[in-house]
């Protein structure tokens, strides 16, 4: 592994119908599986990985803007589905980023999108695994 900043540290009990917490405290979550026949509120993983997407790449999309000395202000939407995986009767997941850029124009909003996607931690975790869509707009 290589140089490791920091760790952080999520532990899950019940799977998708469970709880999942994180070492400090700060998250701790009820699990609802959304296609179970649970009413129950609760969270599940896919939001979860939406959350923690949408953050690391807005996060890069600010750091390439910044770089490029681009005054931006930023959202992103991340879209994360649970799509039935032909290739062995399993599950898989699929991520649409919504990236709303103000402050440049629309081709230098894709350029910088472009960047952060291939900056991007998560991006870069899941290249060639998942199918990732970026929609970007200059707002």
């Amino acid at each position: 592994m290589s140089d490791v900043i920091f760790t952080s540290h999520a532990t899950a009990k019940g799977g998708r119908d469970g709880q999942v917490k994180s070492d400090d405290g700060l998250i701790d979550l009820k699990l609802v599986n959304p296609a179970g026949d649970s009413d129950g509120k609760g969270s599940n993983p896919e939001q979860l990985f939406a959350a923690g997407y949408s953050a690391c790449y807005d996060g890069a999309l600010n750091l390439m803007a910044s770089r490029q000395k681009k005054e931006i202000d930023s959202s992103v939407t991340a879209d994360v589905s649970l799509l039935k995986d032909s290739a062995d009767n399993g599950f898989k997941i699929g991520v649409t980023l919504n990236v709303e850029v103000k402050g440049v124009s629309q081709e230098e909003a894709e350029s910088l999108a472009k960047a952060a996607h291939d900056f991007c931690p998560y991006s870069k975790a899941t290249r060639g695994n998942i199918d990732v869509d970026l929609k970007v707009a200059a707002v």
